[in-house]
């Protein structure tokens, strides 16, 4: 019985894995490329960190809040009692000479038990104000989230473009072995043809072995890459996802960070704030109804136990917050100037990083402008090489430096390329032109 050729069996083991993998609830082993863009990797790092269900806590505070404010209009039940013992109680010192009349002799020991509704008319703006201030410090909470989210943009920035770095030193790294194979091909025929010697292959060789050694570390680093970015944004990357190169972003040198929001509702905090010193100057009313059982009731000249009610408006006015009105507005007066201060300085602070990633890409544009005209002649070169060592007339090792030389000017138009694009990127979340929340 023959035996079955190696490619067959090859091609029949391929086949019967798709099969698998084509069957219901078969499961794929080999995951098909996917794709990955900037915005979508902020987008999923933005749902996938942990920080953002906090977002849910603050809207259900303010809910909470708004809530109980609102509450302060709804009539209030309250259940009071007390038992006393006076010293002295109210008498009459004359007698009435009426036969069958007498005066009632008050007790000394008094009881009294009642319950009393209390309807607010108008409390001054504090239910309003404790409202305002409920949704707006909401609006601050969530702004200071906002602010803290906003530095996910640069982390993800650092892993997206690192991995797209080693992806394509990678292609270069397969244009370098090309190079190297190709002249491997040609000193082995100049070999067989007693042109050179065989130490020429062994060096182009060793070459080769070099250059995949550093395909495995640019390998590993991008995996290293992938993978962090792979847990940021909570769906895992393997070497099969591709990663869209960014186009060049559009900027302007107007500064809309989050920050610039967030002092400004804190100053609308401050604003509230005096607003309800104001509040708790102006007069209470309020409707009241009272009910209840004790010794004496309403009739003095009783000394038994009765049923009474009574109710009317209830004006309460308390001037005590006069003694700190003053210091309270100059409290908040520094609290704002001090905001002013923060704000200030965090515009100073953008502005001077805004002005050195101006320099940066400055910088990285000409770099790139240098290596094309590099690359032009060290391509020019190598060439002449390649057609030297063809020929017999150069050697091995000349030929290496030459593809070498050629291969590191390529290697630092893609790393300026790729700082260039990264550094735009920076400035753009630098200056507050990233919108995903």
């Amino acid at each position: 019985m023959s035996k079955i050729p190696i490619w067959l069996i090859r091609i029949i083991a391929q086949i019967f894995i798709i099969i698998l993998t084509m069957l219901p609830g078969g499961k794929i082993y080999a995951q098909l490329p996917t794709h990955l863009t900037i915005e979508e990797a902020y987008q999923q790092a933005l749902k996938n960190y942990p920080l953002i269900k906090q977002r849910n806590l603050i809207t259900k505070t303010r809910e909470y809040s708004v809530s109980n404010a609102a509450k302060g209009y709804l009539p209030v039940l309250s259940i009071n009692g007390q038992a006393t013992y006076q010293s002295a109680v109210t008498n009459f010192p004359i007698q009435i000479p009426i036969a069958g009349f007498s005066v009632p002799q008050i007790s000394q020991d008094q009881y009294k038990i009642y319950s009393e509704i209390d309807q607010v008319i108008y409390d001054g703006g504090v239910i309003k104000n404790q409202k305002q201030t409920a949704q707006t410090n909401e609006i601050i909470q969530q702004q200071d989230l906002v602010v803290e989210l906003y530095a996910l943009y640069d982390r993800v920035n650092q892993l997206f473009f690192g991995a797209l770095l080693m992806n394509e030193q990678l292609k270069q790294n397969g244009l370098l072995k090309k190079e190297i194979q190709n002249g491997i091909d040609k000193t082995k025929a100049l070999v067989a043809n007693g042109i050179a010697f065989r130490s020429s292959v062994d060096e182009l060789e060793a070459q080769l072995l070099q250059a995949e050694q550093s395909q495995v570390e640019l390998n590993a680093t991008k995996k290293a890459y992938l993978d962090m970015l792979g847990l940021f944004i909570g769906n895992p990357l393997d070497e099969n996802t591709i990663l869209e190169k960014p186009a060049t972003p559009s900027y302007t040198d107007s500064i809309s960070r989050p920050e610039l929001l967030f002092y400004e509702y804190k100053r609308k905090s401050y604003d509230l704030q005096d607003q309800l010193l104001k509040t708790q100057l102006r007069p209470k009313f309020s409707l009241y109804m009272q009910g209840g059982y004790g010794r004496p009731g309403l009739n003095l000249l009783s000394n038994d136990f009765a049923w009474y009610y009574l109710g009317g408006i209830r004006l309460n006015w308390n001037l005590g917050s006069l003694y700190t009105l003053k210091d309270q507005k100059q409290l908040l007066d520094i609290n704002r100037k001090t905001l002013d201060i923060q704000k200030e300085t965090f515009l100073y602070n953008t502005r001077i990083t805004q002005k050195q990633q101006n320099a940066g890409m400055e910088k990285y544009v000409e770099l790139i402008k240098k290596d094309k005209g590099i690359i032009s002649l060290r391509e020019s070169v190598k060439n002449a090489a390649d057609a030297q060592l063809e020929n017999g007339v150069l050697s091995a090792h000349d030929y290496i430096t030459q593809v070498n030389a050629e291969d590191q000017a390529r290697q630092n138009l893609i790393l300026h390329e790729v700082q260039l694009l990264q550094s735009q990127y920076t400035y753009q979340n630098t200056m507050g032109n990233i919108k995903n929340q």
